[in-house]
């Protein structure tokens, strides 16, 4: 077994076993620092003898790892032997089963006292199983910074004594949001890039996919974990559409359809009735959105009236200014260009998103739409000036050059 095999095995499973050390163990950063030996005793001594059960044999390394670090904590003695003895960790790791301990892990990466990019961090790393150096190139920012999170995260979780175990079923609830979140962070992070050379991050997209997958799995009578999932899926779905092969942003009206990911789309569907059972959530309600868009044949024949229902029901439950600026898009498209104009002004003149480029992005296309070209191109002008993401700054300084 090479590198990539041995990568291939922990994305699979580092979860679990992590998982599983918590538990036994009662320590999250012990856990994860003993899974990551194992990893590096993987990688060295894999590729001259592979073993029969690579699950199983990283949770038996990193079992005694576990157990070598408990034996310098002399205070920790009594804990040592019940976990040497505990015939549990023997068992070998069943690849098809999905159990509570990983969603406990989700709760105890996405606890309330992290700060939100520690919270992703934890989360890519030891429930997505991502390396640092993969987090860092991801979110583009230096591999010390990701480490720094990791370790402020365990040291926080540490310090509060947060227990390794499911909240109440009450608190669950509530919590859930915050995990739903993080894995939302990372998948818009994937489908869209703040900064960078590329448009689409397509392996942190569906890695937050794989994460909602087995999150729906655990939480199957959640709603609104369904509506996340159907969310992602339709969404990407339309990735292969979406750049040209040299990476150029595709607008949705000259997207070739042919190309979207149809089984995707009906997986989307599918999550999309699911949580349709007990009503739509604001994930649900964009989910709806979306599925709206691959329902249509074309730009001009998607039902642009009811996606602005659809908005306004999410602002009702979500409000946002993202979520104003989008219904202003649905407007333009479903009533012209006039009222989605005074939606946009109105966000501007409460300040609503300073400093972002979408909201003179959006001016600019209506200001297009009404003949106001030269106040078009200006707005245009400076949404590339605010964009981080190069791919998108380029097609906005394209379309400003076109209004010369």
């Amino acid at each position: 077994m090479g590198t990539a095999d041995v990568e291939a095995v922990w994305r699979t499973e580092s979860a679990r076993i992590v998982a599983a050390l918590t538990r036994f163990t009662g320590d999250f950063g012990l856990a994860e620092d003993a899974a990551q030996e194992a990893v590096a005793e993987a990688l060295a001594s894999w590729p001259r003898a592979s073993p029969a059960n690579p699950a199983g044999w990283l949770m038996a390394t990193a079992r005694r790892r576990a157990i070598d670090a408990i034996r310098r904590r002399a205070a920790l003695q009594e804990r040592y032997a019940l976990l040497a003895a505990d015939p549990a960790l023997d068992q070998e790791i069943d690849p098809d089963r999905i159990d509570d301990d990983v969603l406990a892990l989700m709760f105890v990466s996405c606890h309330p006292v992290l700060s939100p990019e520690a919270r992703v961090a934890l989360t890519l790393r030891v429930v997505g199983g991502l390396s640092t150096e993969e987090i860092a190139r991801a979110f583009l920012v230096p591999v010390p910074t990701v480490q720094a999170r990791i370790t402020r995260g365990k040291k926080a979780i540490a310090a509060a004594g947060v227990p390794f175990a499911l909240p109440p079923v009450g608190e669950r609830r509530e919590r859930l949001g915050g995990v739903l979140s993080v894995l939302y962070v990372i998948f818009t992070e994937g489908s869209t890039a703040t900064s960078g050379e590329h448009l689409l991050r397509p392996d942190v997209a569906y890695e937050a996919i794989r994460l909602a997958r087995t999150l729906a799995a655990l939480q199957p009578d959640e709603p609104e974990v369904h509506g996340l999932l159907a969310l992602c899926e339709l969404t990407a779905a339309r990735f292969p559409a979406r750049t040209a092969p040299d990476g150029t942003p595709i607008l949705l009206a000259d997207q070739d359809r042919r190309l979207w990911d149809f089984p995707a789309i009906h997986r989307g569907l599918a999550a999309l009735a699911r949580a349709s059972q007990h009503g739509l959530g604001p994930y649900g309600l964009q989910a709806a959105i979306a599925a709206t868009h691959a329902a249509a044949a074309s730009v001009e024949e998607t039902d642009w009236t009811g996606i602005v229902r659809l908005y306004e029901a999410l602002g009702r439950v979500a409000p946002s200014p993202v979520v104003e600026l989008n219904r202003a898009v649905a407007v333009a498209m479903a009533s012209g260009p006039v009222r989605a104009l005074a939606i946009v002004d109105e966000l501007i003149a409460a300040n609503r998103l300073p400093g972002s480029h979408l909201v003179p992005t959006v001016r600019g296309e209506l200001l297009t739409r009404l003949g106001r070209l030269p106040e078009a191109r200006a707005e245009l002008e400076l949404a590339a000036r605010l964009c981080a993401n190069q791919r998108e700054r380029s097609v906005l300084l394209r379309k400003a050059a076109a209004l010369s």
